[in-house]
């Protein structure tokens, strides 16, 4: 829900999103909600690193529109992911995540 209302307040809920889910990780594990944590984790890092090059490329101003379409992309895959978990979570449903390599 916060990583939703985080495209609608320039990031600010999707920062309290993250510190949340650190601060709980270690409550959840076992449960269902392990994968959603992880899920939203990993959405949070992704996305701010993809975010991070369409503002480096943004500063170069030639590449100005792949900038908006590196964010543009991001934006509609946050929210697929955000929508996802969210539709998971309400049934109760883990997150297929995959295996980490060790």
């Amino acid at each position: 829900g916060l990583q939703l209302i985080g495209i609608l307040t320039a990031g600010i809920a999707f920062i309290i999103a993250i510190v949340l889910n650190y601060i709980k990780k270690d409550d959840v594990i076992g449960t269902c909600l392990e994968s959603h944590f992880e899920w939203q984790i990993r959405t949070f890092w992704t996305a701010l690193i993809w975010s991070a090059i369409g503002f480096i490329l943004a500063i170069t101003v030639v590449l100005l529109p792949v900038a908006w379409i590196i964010w543009f992309v991001v934006t509609v895959w946050v929210i697929y992911r955000a929508l996802k978990g969210l539709l998971n979570l309400l049934e109760n449903k883990p997150m297929l995540i995959q295996a980490k390599v060790a």
